[in-house]
Parts: structure tokens; sequence; C-alpha cells
């Protein structure tokens, strides 16, 4: 896979942009002066970012899958330590599609009724492949969303969830905690 050079990530006009940061050549990024990137973030091939005016924020230490999209007008935000395997689609924005309004980008906003709001997806946690996230949504602090599952509303913390729409199975561990203060202390110390 490769990376742009710290140069040409530079040039994009990034809102913001961390250090040691890896973007692939193929992804796309639209309005990226709407976009903000943390330190020894990934995001790999074929993904879209198509920022509207709530933007998009990725935190520290963040993977962003292969062929994962995000999309809207609203804000989007993953935190520190969160990732997003392949195929995953994160929605900001959604056309009302009941045929009382039209729908899709083509029509003009006065034949349309758009919801948008804020996705926050928090620390630690995990979409995992295929999964779709839809506005208004927050997955808090360690959940993982199953493969495949549609995500219409929030996720408790450290919950594990699955299903079209996503409900919770069971919890999740939290020694990962033990393991982010263990990274943490050691980047500190220099090492």
């Amino acid at each position: 896979m490769a990376m742009l050079t710290r140069r040409r990530l530079a040039q994009i006009g990034f809102r913001s942009l961390g250090k040691n940061v890896a973007l692939s050549e193929k992804a796309s990024i639209y309005n990226p002066e709407n976009i903000s990137i943390g330190d020894n973030a990934r995001i790999d091939d074929f993904c879209i970012l198509s920022a509207g005016p709530g933007g998009i924020r990725i935190g520290r230490f963040v993977h962003v899958g292969c062929y994962v999209s995000l999309i809207g007008a609203g804000e989007i935000v993953l935190e520190d330590f969160s990732g997003l395997s392949g195929r995953v689609s994160i929605y900001s924005s959604n056309d009302d599609t009941s045929g009382d309004f039209m729908a899709h980008p083509t029509i003009p906003m006065e034949y349309r009724n758009v919801e948008s709001g804020r996705v926050l997806i928090e620390k630690h946690a995990m979409v995992l492949t295929g999964a779709v996230v839809l506005p208004n949504v927050t997955i808090r602090t360690g959940a993982v969303i199953g493969a495949l599952s549609l995500v219409k509303d929030d996720c408790d913390e450290f919950g594990i969830y699955a299903g079209r729409p996503a409900r919770k199975v069971r919890d999740r561990s939290r020694k990962l905690l033990e393991l982010e203060a263990a990274l943490i202390d050691k980047g500190s110390r220099g090492r």
C-alpha cells in the first residue's frame, strides 16, 4: 500500500494533521479543510472521506480500513484508539425515503428531507467489516459493532453489538485500558 508523503499530506489542506499519519494515495478526500487527523492515524486504500460542514475528526492511533466511507453534513468523530474495519459506512446524513420527499444529491434541497446529525465513535470502540452507522449515533467507549450490523441507536460502553438493527449480545473485557496506559507511559519515557 503506497502512502502519501508528509509533504503531499501537507499540500492537501487538512484543518489539522498530526505526526506519523499514514494516508493511502488511493483514498478520496473531499473538503479537507473540514477534516482533522491525529497522530499515528492510518487510512487505507479506497476510503472516502467526504466532510460536510460538521467536519470529520480522526483521533490518535485510529485505523480506518480499506473501502471505508465517512460521509455527510453532520460531524463524524473517531476518538483515539478507535477503529473501522473494511467496508464500514458511516453516514452523518440520511435522506427521507418515505415517499413524501424526493431523495439523492441531484435533487434540489427544497424537494428533499435530509436528517443530519453527529456520529461519535468513542475511544477504543471498533466497528467491524461491512457495518453501517446512521446519523445521531454514539458508540460508547470500548463498544464493538459486529460485522454487517446496522447501527441506528446508541451503544453502551464495552458492549458487543450485532445484527440488523444492532442489539447488545454481551460485554467486552476492559483489559485494553491497562494496555493503553502502558503504551502512553512507554511513549512519555521516550521509548
